[in-house]
């Protein structure tokens, strides 16, 4: 889950980590009345989770309270990536002298957080990566002794930083770990952290994604979600506690267990397919759980053909069966629908769908052929 700037800053604060003083606005009277409180230049920035913000004409600087409204007014009203301007953040502008990129994320590779740092702030790090790696600093954290105060240093010493700063530094270092580990975030950044002309280390924008397996730990974070960045379906498919992730493709894939729908979705692949989702509606899923999967992925209107593909263990194939059916009459689906049951009740299942006139398979290279088939033509 993406947070937004305004909702990344509000938690580096909790943790000690300076940012600058503002609020969020959602309409421009708001923003104006924010400026008058902050009594001077203010930065009136678009609160959408994309990047580029800045090039896309979503942060301005007034220098009064009517301007602020003016270019409120014309942010708000913007969409940015497809994506529309809902809120404002309204902060004081800063007098900028050095920006630096900070950032904790997870290295996967070597199976710990990696704190970057780079001299080059405020540019998008990827390019930095691409164009000047030499530039970026990683530093692997031992989760269990947590981040020490000589990587905060080396990290200091690396990017120059002048030796004035190294404590407030360490304790923005140390702020931004426990923030990242206390949240379960997967990315905590800050970039750029800058000094200003009058000597201060301040986050002046900040980015956090929070990982979705935690979000049970963390219901006052799973409220801040914004649903405008995610695709309609992803948000029905939660509601009924169901991994979906919707793909390019035009067979849609409904499987129960992870590791068989990425294999499902290979074969698929290999038959010359291409698949229009990632969906593992889990074990134990009951027919009315099925049918919601089944409606979740009927609303694509790219699918031109349906692969279920069930192991009955913990699931049972009858109830499987019962809740595709139960889908089919409720969504009415125009497209083939090929299945493959296999497992606990299996044979009821299959009884079940061929009585309903659907393709069935008994073998999951079988069936992947048949959906492929069924999705040309």
């Amino acid at each position: 889950m993406k947070l937004h700037e305004y909702q990344s800053k509000q938690i580096f604060a909790k943790y000690g980590i300076p940012i600058p003083k503002g609020r969020v606005a959602a309409t421009a009277s708001e923003a104006k009345a924010i400026a008058e409180e902050l009594g001077g230049r203010v930065v009136i920035k678009s609160q959408v989770l994309v990047g580029g913000r800045g090039k896309a004409g979503g942060v301005k600087l007034a220098k009064d309270p009517a301007e602020a409204e003016q270019l409120a007014t014309q942010i708000l009203a913007m969409e940015i990536k497809g994506l529309p301007v809902r809120k404002v953040l309204v902060d004081e502008a800063a007098a900028i002298e050095k920006e630096i990129y900070f950032s904790i994320t997870n290295d996967r590779a070597a199976r710990k957080p990696v704190m970057m740092a780079s001299a080059a702030g405020g540019m998008e790090i990827e390019e930095v990566a691409a164009k000047t790696p030499e530039k970026i600093i990683k530093l692997h954290i031992d989760p269990l002794l947590g981040l020490r105060d000589y990587q905060a240093r080396d990290i200091a010493a690396f990017i120059d930083l002048p030796r004035e700063y190294w404590k407030d530094f360490n304790k923005i270092a140390m702020g931004l770990w426990q923030a990242y580990t206390q949240t379960d975030a997967s990315l905590a950044e800050i970039n750029p952290l800058v000094i200003t002309k009058d000597k201060r280390l301040i986050a002046l924008d900040g980015k956090m994604i929070i990982d979705d397996n935690a979000m049970f730990r963390h219901t006052d974070l799973a409220e801040m979600r914004d649903l405008d960045e995610e695709a309609p379906a992803e948000v029905e498919a939660r509601k009924y506690g169901l991994s979906f992730i919707k793909l390019d493709g035009n067979i849609g894939c409904m499987v129960n267990g992870a590791g068989l729908a990425m294999t499902s979705m290979d074969i698929v692949k290999l038959f010359g397919g291409e698949p229009a989702n990632f969906l593992d509606i889990g074990g134990g899923a009951g027919a009315d759980k099925v049918a919601a999967a089944m409606r979740i992925i009927l609303s694509d209107p790219n699918v031109k053909a349906v692969l279920l593909n069930i192991f009955g263990g913990i699931t049972r194939c009858d109830e499987v069966a019962r809740g595709i059916l139960a889908a089919m009459k409720e969504v009415k689906p125009k497209v083939p629908m090929v299945v493959r049951l296999v497992g606990t009740n299996a044979e009821e299942g299959r009884k079940l769908l061929a009585d309903a006139k659907m393709i069935t398979a008994d073998t999951l290279a079988d069936a992947a052929k048949k959906a492929v088939a069924a999705a040309k033509g």
